[in-house]
């Protein structure tokens, strides 16, 4: 596959590699790099060591057969993973299908899938992944950061606002596939609040979702990806909240709310009335559990 003819509008914003490997062990990431331009994503730090623009995605252009090769080699099946470094539904993913071929191989295989998205791209997928889950098992989990739109298309302006998202997760449901949540992160003096909480915490309610997994009210920052929140921060908020920031957090890291410990008991409190595991490690032990852990059959091979 070379760019060209139907990928002609965004070859600037993308290249084309043959990777070595797709698997490590047991999570993929097709492309490297995202157009979705989420302020506060930790994906920009300098440490991941990208050797392009951020905004120009490199493409795996191999990575359905690099994915066949490997299921073909395992011996026990499992759940197979992909989104944790950058979204498999950026918007040429539309084009390209490479996640779909990929899906489908998984399904060929009999293996388990689970993806994490912010895009509604998804939904294209649903007849597949709908097939994965009535053989073993597939989980889809998405993004919420904010309940109000207005205020998702500031901090996530290149992808769907979250009622639209909230949608894809009552396909989902209807689909009878099983969806976690990833409340996170919760930016200190834009969303910390108890009115946020109890939008997502509704959104969730209503679309039957499995599992919200937090990891705190707050963001990380560092290299790379500090410099552009304070960037997005001057453009799209007001210059006293970029000085909040310096003062409050310096060049830390991680960057705790200072309502963290109110907002985690609230959430806690919400999730137990309306019976949501809230999580982290218990979460992805329940994602990565795989239904049948038997020896691949033979005629696979």
């Amino acid at each position: 596959m070379t760019p060209g003819g139907i990928f002609s509008c965004y070859n600037k914003n993308m290249h084309f590699v043959t990777a070595k490997t797709i698997l490590t062990p047991r999570s993929m990431n097709i492309y490297r790099g995202c157009l979705h331009g989420c302020i506060y994503c930790d994906s920009r730090s300098k440490c991941y060591q990208f050797t392009h623009d951020f905004e120009d995605i490199e493409v795996k252009q191999n990575a359905p057969e690099l994915l066949e090769a490997a299921l073909r080699k395992k011996r026990k099946r499992c759940m197979i993973g992909t989104g944790s470094m950058c979204d498999p539904y950026i918007p040429i993913e539309k084009e390209l299908g490479l996640m779909r071929r990929c899906l489908e191989i998984i399904d060929r295989y009999n293996f388990g899938a689970t993806l994490i998205t912010k895009s509604d791209l998804v939904l294209r997928d649903l007849d597949i992944l709908t097939r994965i889950n009535n053989k073993t098992k597939a989980v889809v989990q998405m993004t919420l950061t904010t309940a109000a739109d207005e205020l998702c298309r500031k901090i996530e302006p290149g992808v769907c606002p979250t009622s639209r998202r909230f949608e894809v997760l009552q396909a989902c449901r209807e689909a009878g596939i099983p969806t976690v949540v990833w409340f996170s992160p919760l930016l200190p003096f834009i969303n910390d609040t108890r009115e946020n909480i109890d939008g997502i915490v509704d959104y969730c309610v209503q679309a039957g979702v499995h599992s919200i997994i937090c990891f705190g009210i707050g963001l990380t920052l560092r290299e790379g990806n500090r410099e552009y929140f304070y960037a997005a921060l001057d453009r799209n908020f007001s210059a006293s909240l970029r000085e909040s920031y310096q003062k409050t957090f310096g060049y830390s890291y991680m960057c705790s709310s200072p309502h963290e410990h109110e907002l985690m008991t609230y959430l806690a409190k919400l999730c137990r009335q309306h019976n949501i595991r809230l999580g982290t490690d218990s979460v992805f032990k329940w994602i990565d559990e795989f239904p049948d852990a038997d020896p691949l059959q033979p005629e696979l091979f």
